[in-house]
C-alpha cells in the first residue's frame, strides 16, 4: 500500500556485513519540517504567553525601568530608599561576583520588582475600573463626565494591542447579589403570572426563606465567590450540562446556519475543503492567542455611546480554550469534557463510514486543494459500511447511561478502541452529508427541514458529543451542530463569522468550483477506522436510535424570515430592537395560547472573569400591561404607546441587570446546590427551580468581528441558529437581526403538544411586529 511506504522514514535489511539502512529523505524532510513548525509554535507561544503574562505593560517596559534605575544610580541618587544596598548584602561574594557586579545585579533584581509591583497595581486599577457599570445604566444618547473619565481610563490602561487572553487577570469576579435584591427581583417577576391568592403564598414562602436557611447558604455562597474565579460557572457546567441524563441531541445542543442567500460553490468536497482550512487557520490564531478579546460591539441593546463603551470593555475569552480537540465523554453519573492540544486529524462521516484525515503535511496545514483531493476521495469511496458502523453515532444521541457502560464494555480494547480514540480525540467532527439542504424562496418549508438537519439529522449522522460537528451538504452548503457544555452560542459564532468570511472573500474558487492551488496527488489517501461491533452492542446502538428518533420526529420547526423592517426603523422609534422583538414575541404568545408564561431570554455575563450566561425574566407587569392593552379595543394608540415604551425601558433595565451580576436565576441556583450539599430542604428553592420555562428565547450575535461589508455585500448575510424546545408544551424561539432590515426567527417546539404549533406561532410573532409598528405615528419615524 503507497500510504505504508510513505508512512515509514527507513528501511532495513540483515546482511553478513551487518545492518543495511535505507533511509527515506522525502520522509525525513517532512520529519524535519514538523520538527521546525512544532518548534516555532512553541516560541510564539512562549512569546505570547510572556505578552499575556505582563500585560497591561510590556517587555521592553521592563527594560525602560531597568535603565532608569541604573541611571539615577550612576547619578548617584538611589531612588530604592536603601533597599538596593540590602539586596547586595545579601548576594554572595565570590571571584565571578565583584562588588561592581553585585551592584549592577541588586539594581536589576530591585527594577524587576519594581516592574513586577507596577503591573499588579495596574491590574488591580483596571480590575477596579472594570469593575464600575455606570455607563451601561444612562439615558440613550447622553455620557456623564464620570463614565467619560472612566472611558478615558480604561483607553489609557487597556494598551494597544491586547491579545486574547490579556485581560483575564484583570477582569473582576462575578458578584454576589443580597438575599433581599434577589428575592425582591423574583417575587417581582412572577407577579404578573399569579392570582392575588398565589401571589401571597409565594410572597409568605419567600420570607420564610429569607430569614432562614438563605442567611446560611449565602455565607457559604460568598466564601466560594472569594475562592473560585467564578462562583456560578463550574457549577452550571457540571449540573445544568454534564449531570444530565437524558440525551443532549436536540435537548442540549444547538445549530448554526451558513450564509441566507449564497452558496460559493455547488462542489461539496471544494467547499468542505476551504471552510476545514479556514477553521485550521482560526485555531491557529487561537492557540497563539492573537485573537482580539473584544466583542459584541454591534449588539442592538445599547446606544452609540454604550456601543462606544462596551467597545473597549474587555469580555471573557475562557470559554474559548476548547473549541477545538475537545469531546464530551459520558459517564454513569455524570459526563467530562476532554480537552487536548495539538490535534492533527479530524474525523469524516459519510455514507455510514468513518475516515480520519490528516491535516498536515510536511509541517504545515493542508491547503484548500489538497484537502478537496482527500474529501473527494472519500465521496468517491465505494466501500460498504462494516456491521454496527452506519447507526454508531446514534449512542451520542441517546440517552447518556446506555452510552457509557457501552463505551466501557465494547470500545475500551482492540479496533473499536483505536476508532474511538481516533474520533475523541480529533479536531473536530466532519459530516459529508448526501442530502441537499438550504433557504429556497420558493419552498417556504426550506429553512424549517435545514434548520431540523442541522440540530439532530437522521439521529445517527453527526457525533454529538463532540465540540462541534461540521455539516457540509451535497450541494455545497453548510452548518454547525455544537456540544453546550463548553461554551455558549456567541463563541462559536465567533469562530463562525471569521470561517464564512475566509472562505468567501479570501481563499475562494476556481471558475468550476473547485479549490484554488495545485492538486498534490502524492498525498496518502484518508484512512477508513476499523470496528468490530458484537451483536449486543448493535442492539444498545439501535436502542439509542430509536429514542433518538422519537425525540427528532417529535421537533416541529419554522424559520421565519421577517424582513418588512429591522433594526434601521426600530431604532428610529427610539426603542431598543431586542426589548421591541421581547414585547412582540409578548404579544404572539398571549395571542397564541391565551395566557402569559415564564420567559427566558439569555444575557452574557462575560464582562466577568469565566463568565457564561443569566437570565432575563422578560415576562413583566409592565409587559402583561402592554399585551392586554394591544388586545382591548378600547385603548387608543397613545396609551398603548406609553405602555409599550414604559415596558421597553423595564426589559432593558432587566437586560443591564442581568449583564451586571444583579440578575435572579443564577443566584438561586447557587443557593440550590449549598442547600442540597448542606442538605437543608427548602420549599422556597425547589418551587423556583421547578418552574417551567414555556418560553425559551435568546439573540445570536451577529458581525462580532464586522469581517463582512453587509452594505457592500447583502447577499452574505447570516441566518443565524437555533435550539430545540425547552417545555413539552412551549417554544423556542433564536432570533438574529440582520444587518439593517431582517430580522430572522427560529422557532421550536413538540409536535405531541396540542397548544403549540411552530408555524402558528411563526404567524402571530410577524402580526406582533406590525401591530407593535403601526403604533408609531409618522411624525416619529422622523426621528
Amino acid at each position: 500500500m503507497a500510504e505504508a511506504h510513505q508512512a515509514v522514514a527507513f528501511q532495513f535489511t540483515v546482511t553478513p556485513d551487518g545492518i543495511d539502512l535505507q533511509l527515506s529523505r522525502e520522509v525525513l524532510k517532512h520529519i524535519y519540517l514538523s520538527g521546525v513548525t512544532s518548534w516555532k509554535k512553541r516560541a510564539i507561544r512562549f512569546k505570547n504567553g510572556v505578552l499575556t503574562g505582563v500585560y497591561p505593560a510590556s517587555p521592553s517596559s521592563w527594560l525602560i525601568v531597568v535603565i532608569a534605575i541604573m541611571s539615577t544610580m550612576y547619578a548617584r541618587i538611589d531612588p530604592s530608599m536603601g533597599m538596593i544596598d540590602r539586596i547586595k548584602t545579601s548576594l554572595p561574594v565570590s571571584e565571578f561576583m565583584t562588588v561592581q557586579t553585585q551592584t549592577v545585579l541588586s539594581a536589576i533584581l530591585f527594577a524587576t520588582g519594581l516592574w513586577l509591583s507596577f503591573i499588579f497595581l495596574l491590574r488591580y486599577i483596571l480590575k477596579a475600573l472594570l469593575s464600575y457599570h455606570g455607563w451601561i445604566f444612562e439615558s440613550h444618547g447622553k455620557m456623564s463626565f464620570s463614565t467619560k473619565v472612566w472611558l478615558s481610563l480604561v483607553k489609557l490602561l487597556s494598551g494597544r494591542r491586547p491579545l486574547l487572553y490579556s485581560f483575564q487577570a484583570s477582569l473582576p469576579h462575578l458578584p454576589v447579589p443580597s438575599i433581599d435584591d434577589t428575592i425582591n427581583r423574583y417575587l417581582e417577576s412572577v407577579r404578573p403570572l399569579l392570582d392575588d391568592e398565589q401571589y401571597k403564598q409565594m410572597e409568605s414562602v419567600a420570607n420564610d426563606f429569607k430569614k432562614d436557611p438563605a442567611p446560611k447558604l449565602q455565607k457559604h455562597l460568598k466564601l466560594k465567590s472569594w475562592w473560585a474565579t467564578n462562583y456560578v460557572s463550574d457549577w452550571w457546567e457540571e449540573y445544568i450540562y454534564l449531570r444530565g441524563r437524558d440525551p443532549i441531541m436536540v435537548n442540549s445542543n444547538f445549530y448554526t446556519m451558513d450564509l441566507l442567500y449564497v452558496i460559493p460553490t455547488h462542489r461539496q468536497a471544494s467547499r468542505a475543503a476551504n471552510v476545514v482550512h479556514a477553521m485550521l487557520q482560526y485555531r491557529r490564531k487561537l492557540e497563539r492567542g492573537e485573537l482580539t478579546p473584544k466583542n459584541f460591539l454591534s449588539c442592538p441593546l445599547f446606544s452609540l455611546c454604550q456601543l462606544r463603551a462596551l467597545g473597549i470593555v474587555p469580555m471573557c475569552s475562557f470559554q474559548y480554550e476548547r473549541m477545538f480537540n475537545t469531546t464530551r465523554i459520558p459517564g454513569i453519573e455524570t459526563d467530562f469534557v476532554q480537552h487536548l492540544k495539538d490535534r492533527k486529524h479530524l474525523v469524516v462521516y459519510h455514507r455510514g463510514r468513518f475516515f480520519k484525515v490528516w491535516l498536515y503535511y510536511g509541517g504545515r496545514h493542508l491547503l484548500p486543494s489538497e484537502l478537496e483531493l482527500q474529501f473527494q476521495r472519500i465521496l468517491d469511496d465505494k466501500s460498504e459500511p462494516q456491521p454496527g458502523e452506519i447507526k454508531l453515532p446514534s449512542l451520542t444521541a441517546g440517552n447518556r447511561v446506555p452510552w457509557a457502560r457501552a463505551r466501557l464494555k465494547y470500545f475500551n480494547e482492540g479496533v473499536n478502541r483505536a476508532s474511538l480514540e481516533a474520533i475523541e480525540t480529533a479536531a473536530f467532527f466532519l459530516t459529508l452529508d448526501d442530502e441537499t439542504h438550504g433557504y429556497d424562496p420558493e419552498n417556504i418549508r426550506s429553512l424549517d427541514l435545514y434548520a431540523k438537519s442541522l440540530l439532530h439529522g437522521k439521529c445517527y449522522d453527526r457525533w454529538f458529543d463532540k465540540s462541534f460537528t461540521l455539516i457540509v451538504y451535497k450541494n455545497g452548503k453548510i452548518g454547525v451542530n455544537t456540544e453546550h457544555s463548553w461554551a455558549d452560542s456567541p463563541i462559536i459564532g465567533h469562530m463562525w463569522e471569521y470561517v464564512l468570511a475566509t472562505d468567501c472573500f479570501h481563499l475562494g474558487y476556481t471558475a468550476e468550483g473547485h479549490c484554488k492551488g495545485d492538486i498534490n496527488k502524492s498525498l496518502a489517501p484518508p484512512t477508513r477506522l476499523q470496528w468490530d461491533i458484537p451483536k449486543a452492542c448493535q442492539v444498545i446502538i439501535e436502542g439509542s436510535y430509536m429514542i433518538a428518533k422519537g425525540i427528532a420526529d417529535d421537533v416541529d420547526f419554522h424559520g421565519c424570515l421577517f424582513n418588512e423592517f429591522g433594526k434601521s426603523l426600530i431604532k428610529k422609534c427610539r426603542t431598543s430592537p431586542d426589548a421591541f422583538i421581547q414585547l412582540a414575541l409578548q404579544l404572539a404568545h398571549y395571542r397564541d395560547k391565551g395566557e402569559f408564561c415564564l420567559t427566558y431570554e439569555s444575557s452574557m455575563t462575560r464582562m466577568f472573569r469565566e463568565g457564561r450566561t443569566e437570565t432575563v425574566r422578560s415576562c413583566t407587569c409592565e409587559s402583561t400591561a402592554f399585551v392586554k392593552a394591544m388586545e382591548d379595543e378600547r385603548t387608543t394608540n397613545e396609551q398603548r404607546l406609553a405602555l409599550f415604551k414604559k415596558a421597553a425601558d423595564k426589559h432593558q433595565n432587566m437586560y443591564r441587570l442581568a449583564m451586571t451580576g444583579a440578575g435572579i436565576d443564577r443566584h438561586l441556583f447557587c443557593l440550590y446546590i449549598v442547600s442540597k450539599v448542606m442538605d437543608i430542604d427548602s420549599p422556597f428553592l425547589k418551587q423556583v427551580l421547578s418552574e417551567p420555562w414555556r418560553l425559551s428565547t435568546s439573540q445570536t450575535p451577529q458581525q462580532q468581528l464586522n469581517l463582512i461589508d453587509i452594505q457592500k455585500f447583502p447577499k452574505y448575510v447570516g441566518a443565524g441558529g437555533g435550539f430545540g424546545p425547552v417545555a413539552d408544551d412551549g417554544y423556542g424561539v433564536s432570533y438574529i437581526i440582520v444587518g439593517e432590515d431582517l430580522i430572522t426567527f427560529h422557532i421550536s417546539s413538540k409536535f405531541s403538544s396540542p397548544e403549540t404549533d411552530s408555524f402558528r406561532f411563526g404567524q402571530n410573532i410577524r402580526q406582533a411586529m406590525l401591530d407593535i409598528r403601526a403604533l408609531f405615528n409618522p411624525k416619529e419615524k422622523k426621528m
